[in-house]
């Protein structure tokens, strides 16, 4: 019989290489895992179902290293009684969970529809451009790590920027820039609103439910933004002034600027990170 390969001038597939098996993760040094099991202990003791603590102690391996390791999977997996398939599914599942090494701060850039189009692709492009690395990629320094993210519900300060999930609020290119400069540079960094920053790995620890320890980080941690709140104050029935909305790129000549309690705020308007496209009135279709 003749090989159908042969007469259609193709080469054979090769064998399948199905190769070794990976071994099982490594345990954590025997003190590592003393403190780590009296902490998941705690955690596991909040919920009726301890499959429940899933997610904070995820939180909690994560901040152990910095990411989520194979490790730390195992570990949550016998303090559960999980099996590591199950625990895994969950840990690819949320992009909170970081799979790899990561920086000391992690940068995220909105792109979706409103911080994009207001300006949030062409921070993220200069971003890349100016750390030198790509999406989720983290720096040479281990400072920084980069990536796109979407929606952080906090689209009326689009664009915006938010370091280990603190908000910064109506960026630019030049005012991201200079803030992921001043992180690098070990200076510091004050968000928008909510409490000062802190490293990637402590961040994750108080995500695991564990309180911020830092003096007066509580009472900085505040709430929505002003311009969240205007429905609010509507619905409660106060009568805000009326105010003329002009168009991007337009503001009247007598307008007081705009404060940014920020030290990293943009020092001008949002339209100005997309200046060759401003947005104008809207022209019927057709036209």
């Amino acid at each position: 019989m003749t090989d159908d390969s042969v007469i259609q001038g193709t080469a054979p597939a090769p064998p399948t290489q199905l190769g070794m098996p990976q071994l099982p993760a490594p345990d954590y040094p025997a003190d590592v895992r003393a403190r780590l099991e009296a902490d998941a202990k705690e955690v596991i003791a909040r919920y009726p179902d301890s499959r429940s603590a899933l997610l904070p102690l995820l939180h909690l391996v994560q901040s152990e290293e910095g990411h989520v390791t194979r490790t730390g999977m195992r570990f949550c997996a016998d303090v559960l009684g999980l099996t590591t398939a199950e625990v895994t599914a969950v840990a690819t599942f949320y992009t909170m969970y970081r799979r790899k090494p990561s920086g000391d701060y992690q940068v995220g850039v909105c792109t979706n529809t409103l911080c994009a189009v207001m300006g949030g692709d062409a921070i993220f492009e200069e971003l890349k451009e100016h750390l030198g690395v790509g999406n989720n990629e983290t720096t040479d320094d281990g400072k920084v790590t980069l990536e796109h993210i979407e929606c952080n519900a906090a689209c009326d300060f689009a664009p915006v920027v938010m370091v280990n999930w603190e908000f910064f609020d109506n960026q630019t290119p030049e005012s991201a820039k200079r803030m992921v400069d001043d992180l690098r540079a070990g200076r510091t960094v004050e968000p928008t609103r909510g409490a000062s920053l802190c490293t990637f790995k402590e961040t994750a620890r108080i995500l695991a439910g564990f309180p911020d320890e830092r003096a007066g980080a509580v009472d900085e941690s505040g709430g929505a933004g002003p311009a969240s709140l205007v429905g609010l104050r509507l619905a409660k029935g106060e009568v805000l002034p009326a105010r003329v909305v002009h168009p991007r790129g337009e503001a009247p000549q007598d307008a007081a600027p705009a404060e940014h309690p920020s030290s990293h705020d943009a020092p001008q308007q949002t339209s100005a990170s997309d200046p060759d496209h401003p947005a104008g009135p809207a022209a019927e279709e057709g036209e």
